[in-house]
């Protein structure tokens, strides 16, 4: 039972719509913008392997890109989720020739390169 009177207006029902749900995007980027979006297929975990793959992807951009920037190498800075520091995945950087900068082990959680990539945060 409903609390309201016989003579209130019936109460509206919402239309409900279903969500599009969550997606997961890794974003590499350089001072001259991004390079590469990669979305995580839905029902899939990012692991070393699926990380691997996007580092080669990357790779390729670059040589495509800016063939004339890359001349002394990569300084590559990614934080310390799992799949970042997983063996498979260092040994993919060695191979492709990227150089990791250290990322502090307990650092905030935002880093300071996503307010290049979600600049309102700033103001908050």
């Amino acid at each position: 039972m409903e609390w309201r009177h016989s003579g209130s207006p019936r109460p509206k029902k919402l239309r409900v719509q279903k969500s599009a749900g969550k997606f997961l995007a890794s974003i590499f980027w350089d001072q001259d913008g991004t390079l590469l979006i990669g979305y995580l297929p839905k029902g899939q975990t990012i692991n070393a392997e699926y990380y691997s793959s996007l580092l080669v992807q990357l790779k390729d951009i670059l040589k495509e890109k800016s063939r004339r920037k890359v001349t002394k190498g990569v300084l590559f800075l990614h934080d310390n989720a799992p799949a970042h520091r997983a063996l498979a995945t260092q040994k993919k950087l060695d191979c492709l020739g990227f150089q990791c900068l250290d990322y502090p082990p307990y650092s905030p959680g935002m880093a300071s390169s996503d307010y290049h990539l979600f600049p309102g945060l700033k103001n908050n």
